[in-house]
């Protein structure tokens, strides 16, 4: 997380620990998935390996995620460019359900992800348009 803050490449420490994460996933809890995987897309590495095992394992673990965790997964897969239909169809869904919980951070973050990705989901994109009208007063012109 440090070196991505800071914007310090290094392939090879990046490397050892995508190797060691993918050993290690099925023990990590939602908060060390997101953030794995925005650290790996903010430090521009786009480790398929990784990428592929956090999104066999967010799937199953959705609904630990609370909605900052699911939108910075979701803006990390679309920055890297890295697919997981099943991973947007899973957070989609649970992000219905916790739609109020969302910021407008959360909201642009994950907007923006679904849309770069292409990937459609009118019942979420219709729960955050619903949400946003009643709270529009609290976005900004970034959101």
């Amino acid at each position: 997380w440090a070196y991505a803050k800071v914007g310090h490449s290094s392939p090879k420490l990046f490397d050892a620990i995508s190797d060691t994460a993918v050993l290690r996933i099925n023990t990590f809890d939602s908060q060390s998935m997101a953030n794995t995987a925005w650290a790996f897309a903010e430090n521009g590495n786009s480790s398929p390996k990784l990428f592929n095992a956090i999104s066999d394992t967010a799937v199953n673990k959705i609904d630990t995620f609370n909605s900052q965790n699911m939108a910075r997964t979701a803006w990390a897969y679309a920055t890297v460019g890295h697919s997981s239909p099943k991973l947007f169809d899973a957070i989609s869904d649970s992000a219905v359900r916790k739609i109020d919980t969302f910021n407008p951070q959360s909201i642009e973050n994950t907007v923006w992800a679904f849309a770069s990705v292409g990937h459609s989901s009118p019942k979420l994109f219709n729960a955050i348009s619903n949400m946003a009208v009643d709270k529009l007063d609290t976005f900004n012109s970034q959101n």
